[in-house]
């Protein structure tokens, strides 16, 4: 199990390539379950998940092949080359859990499953421990559209009765918690090949959500109002594979641009959308944070002092939920008080003990975490709990007086493709420690 060693102190100073969107990627590899012929993505990262999901649905009948990375131009890592994948067989549809229960995404082949072969037996999903995230309103979403279901050891099974197609309704994809990006999708490549009309009220907003329509509308879907609560589809007969860039991945923008104001340092950040950021962005220039964009380069600096704020998390385009952690270790050195509340996730605070362990003053009460800003962090023995915590543990470890070691780092590797590669790159003190 990897670990991470990190010497703190180090400022942050040079080019950083951000890679194609993790949380994109992994349903746009599902949905390729629905075209025929070949379809070549690029900008997927080379990531834990990705290469589960990949595995998925390669065991789902499909050709897959990840063709060579490019370089980047820089003294950075050559990040992912396109990815190749082509639906060959249909008879398999079963989504096993041996491969499942490492990645909550995976429930993401149940919808172009059940629309394209009729039938999807999908086992319960696993992913990070951040609390209770239920797959009802997928299931919900399809029951309206025709689909049938039972559970049978463990799986979700749906079928499509024999001799009939999905059709086209208006159906309500909200939740007790929101919007729910994953369903909004599931539900969206259903639609698109069933019969009819469907109009998706209630709609998750996320740019993830935008980038999938795309790709659908490119192999032949007819979908408007994509990134908006109300998505209107009209059902066709087929799709055909196509070819698409994947969206830059904006949580991995966000904790590159806290990790330059952690470490008051100054990078460029290439290749990203800071579009989808506006929410983040306006507590970081609240914090002290300067940003400043050009076409698709982000310059980012930062003052000696940073300011306290209050954040809460909500869904899209607000504060998300996956940048809570790394605001948080920022946050720990902040001239004063601040305040966060965690609104998408229970269960989400697990990094709070690890960052107390290196000097910093975090409470928590119910949902929300109450931050007094410390002078500085000192280096300590930490463990990652989930993906993004593990995100914050290193920004917390680059900038603490010694050494940190981070143990369990499989987690970060399922959604940040090479970090200590990039990290290292810009001067930051890291290094990847095998251990048998």
């Amino acid at each position: 199990m990897d670990s991470f060693l990190i010497r703190g102190g180090t400022r942050l100073k040079g080019k950083i390539e951000i890679s194609g969107s993790k949380n994109s990627s992994l349903p746009i590899v599902a949905a390729c379950l629905l075209a025929d012929g070949p379809t070549r993505l690029h900008g997927v990262p080379r990531l834990s998940d990705i290469d589960s999901m990949n595995k998925l649905v390669g065991e789902l009948g499909c050709h897959v092949f990840r063709n060579e990375p490019a370089a980047s131009g820089h003294d950075g890592p050559p990040l992912n080359g396109p990815l190749d994948i082509e639906v060959r067989d249909e008879k398999v549809s079963h989504a096993r859990y041996d491969i499942v229960k490492t990645m909550r995404a995976s429930i993401c082949v149940l919808g172009p499953l059940i629309a394209k072969r009729g039938r999807a037996q999908v086992a319960i999903p696993g992913g990070c421990a951040i609390g209770d995230r239920p797959v009802d309103l997928h299931i919900r979403g399809l029951m309206k559209l025709g689909a049938e279901f039972r559970t049978e050891g463990g799986d979700i099974v749906g079928e499509v009765p024999k001799g009939r197609r999905l059709k086209g309704c208006n159906l309500y994809l909200g939740g007790a918690q929101g919007p729910t990006v994953l369903g909004t999708i599931n539900v969206m490549c259903a639609a698109v090949l069933a019969e009819g009309n469907t109009v998706l009220v209630g709609a998750a907003c996320e740019p993830e959500v935008v980038d999938c329509a795309n790709l659908l509308k490119k192999m032949g879907a007819k979908i408007t109002g994509e990134g908006t609560p109300e998505i209107k589809i009209e059902g066709v007969d087929k799709l055909i594979g196509c070819e698409h860039r994947v969206i830059p991945d904006r949580i991995e923008l966000g904790t590159f641009i806290i990790a330059a104001a952690l470490t008051n340092g100054e990078l460029e950040l290439k290749h990203c959308n800071l579009d989808h950021l506006v929410a983040v962005v306006d507590r970081l220039e609240e914090v002290g944070v300067k940003i400043v964009r050009e076409n698709g380069t982000v310059f980012v600096s930062s003052s000696r002092r940073l300011n306290p704020v209050e954040m809460t998390t909500q869904p899209y385009p607000g504060f998300p939920t996956d940048l809570q952690a790394q605001l948080m270790a920022l946050l720990c050195l902040g001239d004063g008080m601040s305040v966060i509340t965690e609104r998408i996730f229970q269960d989400r605070f697990l990094h709070v003990g690890e960052l107390n362990r290196m000097g910093a003053k975090i409470r928590k009460e119910g949902p929300t975490a109450i931050i007094q800003g410390v002078r500085e962090l000192q280096g300590a023995n930490v463990m990652a709990s989930d993906l993004r915590a593990s995100a914050a543990l290193v920004l917390a470890g680059m900038v603490a007086r010694g050494t940190t070691k981070i143990d369990r780092v499989y987690h970060i590797d399922r959604g940040y493709e090479k970090i200590e590669q990039k990290l290292r790159a810009v001067g930051a003190d890291i290094e990847r420690i095998e251990e048998k």
